[in-house]
Formats: structure tokens, sequence, C-alpha cells
């Protein structure tokens, strides 16, 4: 099975998409991504600030 292919302004969209959906604790939703803790925050802190970039 060939990998899935992604780029990474799409994970980061896709991460601050389920942290908005899910309310869900940032540090389990950062396991989930397979991202550190002090990224996570930094996605969150920059869309809070920016919002989505495009």
């Amino acid at each position: 099975m060939p990998w899935k292919e992604t780029c990474a302004m799409n994970e980061r969209q896709l991460f601050i998409e389920a942290w908005l959906a899910s309310g869900e604790n940032v540090r389990r939703l950062c396991r989930r991504f397979y991202i550190s803790p002090k990224t996570g925050y930094k996605w969150i802190n920059r869309f809070k600030a920016e919002g989505f970039c495009r």
C-alpha cells in the first residue's frame, strides 16, 4: 500500500479544524497528529492571531 501524500499546511489546517470542532485536550490532539505540544500550541496561537493562511 503506498504512503498517503500530504503537505504541512494541510496537516496544520486539519489540526486546527479538529481542535475547533472537538474542544479536545490539546496534548491528546497533539499525540493524535504526532506533533509536540509546543508545536500544537504554536499553531493554535498563530491561528488565533492570523486565522487560516491561504
